[in-house]
């Protein structure tokens, strides 16, 4: 039986207006973790919270003012620990400067654990822990965490100035440290507040 080409035509247009409408809707729905992406860097640090190991909350936004150097790691990781130790000289290097290292520690090892392994590495800035459920979600917020470490860096005005994934040089590292404390206007207004005052 011969198919009229008028039908092949408006069942190939229906068909390519349902996958059409397929991809917008996928888009339109995007997950969290693909959203959050397109937002780095540049964009506003989501704001989050989480336990210390000390059992606190701590607030990323507790931190405004300074550059947070935002470090998600595991006990397991061996890059982590390479680094580690990088992050624990740079934060006194630099924490005189306004830089903060904080850690989310993204294993299942209970906090005890964490603490000792922290012990161990002499790690001497803030580690955040909490409950899968609570550090996946701010893993999302951040793009997602595909591999371990990721880090991101953000500005005293709570502004992302860059991320690095997996295992960079330290050189890499301190480059974006330094841009972190020397970007967005937050220093240029401390600069006019304290010019101000002194008159």
């Amino acid at each position: 039986m011969k198919r009229d080409p008028v039908v092949l035509i408006v069942l190939a247009m229906g068909v390519a207006l349902l996958l059409a409408f397929g991809f917008n809707k996928a888009r339109r729905s995007e997950s969290p973790a693909s959203a959050a992406a397109s937002r780095m860097p540049g964009q506003m640090a989501h704001d989050f919270t989480l336990q210390s190991l000390e059992g606190k909350p701590v607030r990323l936004s507790d931190f405004r003012g300074k550059a947070v150097l935002l470090n998600f790691w595991a006990t397991w990781c061996e890059p982590c620990k390479i680094e580690m130790p990088w992050f624990v000289e740079m934060q006194k290097q630099y924490g005189s400067q306004g830089l903060q290292i904080v850690g989310v520690a993204m294993d299942d090892a209970d906090t005890q654990d964490i603490a000792k392994f922290a012990k161990d590495m002499n790690i001497d800035y803030p580690i955040l822990v909490g409950e899968e459920k609570m550090r996946d979600a701010v893993a999302s917020d951040y793009g997602g965490v595909g591999f371990l470490p990721e880090t991101f860096f953000i500005n005293r005005n709570g502004l992302v100035t860059g991320k690095v994934f997996g295992l960079k040089s330290r050189s890499d590292i301190e480059d974006e440290i330094k841009k972190a404390l020397g970007d967005g206007p937050a220093t240029q207004a401390q600069g006019a507040t304290a010019s101000t005052g002194g008159n």
